[in-house]
């Protein structure tokens, strides 16, 4: 292991490690980062400043042990070329630890795995999978490792770098369960055995910040004039067709065809369950819809704006930026959570109940689809129940 120090004694410099065999040296950069205080040259590790903050503390930690996951693995790739009895150089051993290893390698096999369920039409699941395969190719510098080298150290370690940049406990939890799943199901390839290598980290789920906002805050949303800010009006206006809709989630929104509604009834399946919904179409609704030109595509609401482009790729670039534009009208309003168009399903429901509307209409409007909800407190409501209860809250208005 090797240091380099940046010209710049403000700036960090860059670790490297050097493979030398019969007097040929090569180089492995690393892209991990340390400041020329944080550097033992004499025993060549880390060291840790007296003066050092906590997340540096995390940042540290969680390099010495990917240091030594590196140093592992090329020990193992030595070790392997040895017992091949066959001639080998140093540029044999970087490339390797350089190249992704093969299907019994834990990267690789996710990779894999998430072109098969693109191909058979998962694609919620492959995308899930993506995000948080990005995130453990981000902690291990896009460098591979065998499946079999999965193991409880490496997903403290990734736990640990995961806090020390800031990550909430519940995306970490994401994370290692959508890892994991990948894991299990090279298990069931036979392609490594069970090391439960997610035994003492968190995937739970933590109770979440309360994300509802009462009736009158729903009121200025609605009130606040943005006639000279046409972002965030539209912003707005997918807010309120949200908790018009009983809480609509956004991709559902995204994806509400013209032919959805038909002789004053909105009809959609819920992406998350598949459950079939029907709203009454009400006034405040068709006043937002009559805002906006959806003339060129079959969606009533213009979210997708091309049929010729990925769809998909459009929903997810509209809900960035009208998040991003609902958080600026929340910082105008002086809102303590930040607005999003979840804050209006969550502030649909926590306004039912204060209006004493029964549990089991809730679930029914929201189209929960849960054991603790939908099948303890619902019996086949008849839908004019909901209706009624949405026309409640929207005269409240």
């Amino acid at each position: 292991m090797k240091f380099r120090a940046s010209s710049s004694k403000v700036k960090e410099g860059t670790l490297f490690y050097q493979v030398i065999h019969n007097r040929v040296v090569r180089q492995i950069h690393t892209g991990y980062k340390l400041y020329l205080h944080e550097w033992n040259a004499e025993s060549k590790e880390i060291v840790f400043p007296p003066d050092i903050g906590e997340i540096r503390w995390h940042y540290l930690v969680s390099l010495k042990n990917a240091i030594r996951e590196d140093s592992k693995r090329l020990k193992g790739i030595i070790l392997y070329l040895e017992r091949s009895d066959n001639a080998y150089t140093a540029e044999d051993v970087v490339k390797k630890y350089l190249s992704p290893i093969d299907d019994h390698s834990f990267l690789s096999f996710a990779r894999t795995l998430i072109g098969q369920l693109r191909q058979v039409g998962k694609r919620c699941t492959a995308d899930t999978y993506t995000t948080a395969v990005n995130s453990f190719t981000r902690f291990r510098n896009e460098q591979d490792i065998p499946l079999d080298e999965v193991d409880s150290d490496l997903m403290i370690a990734y736990e640990i770098y995961l806090k020390s940049i800031g990550i909430c406990p519940n995306s970490i939890s994401f994370y290692m369960r959508n890892l994991r799943a990948i894991y299990n199901r090279a298990i069931e390839k036979e392609l490594t055995l069970q090391r439960n290598p997610f035994k003492h980290v968190y995937t739970g789920i933590d109770k979440t910040v309360k994300r509802a906002v009462p009736l009158n805050v729903i009121r200025q949303i609605r009130g606040l004039d943005l006639s000279l800010y046409p972002e965030m009006d539209y912003a707005r206006d997918v807010f309120m067709f949200s908790f018009y809709t009983r809480g609509m989630s956004f991709v559902d929104m995204a994806f509400l065809k013209k032919k959805d509604l038909q002789n004053g009834v909105l009809s959609y399946r819920r992406h998350k369950t598949n459950q079939q919904l029907f709203i009454k179409w009400e006034k405040p609704m068709q006043e937002l819809i009559d805002k906006y030109d959806t003339s060129g595509t079959p969606y009533l609401l213009p979210v997708i704006k091309s049929c010729d482009k990925d769809e998909i790729r459009q929903y997810k670039s509209e809900a960035h930026r009208i998040n991003r534009n609902l958080k600026k009208i929340g910082k105008r309003l002086g809102l303590v959570i930040p607005l999003t168009t979840y804050v209006a399903r969550h502030g649909w429901a926590s306004i039912a109940k204060s209006k004493n509307i029964p549990i089991a209409t809730i679930s029914e409007a929201m189209g929960h689809d849960s054991e603790t909800t939908t099948r303890i407190y619902l019996a086949s409501l008849d839908t004019s129940v909901v209706d009624r209860a949405n026309r409640l809250i929207l005269k409240s208005l």
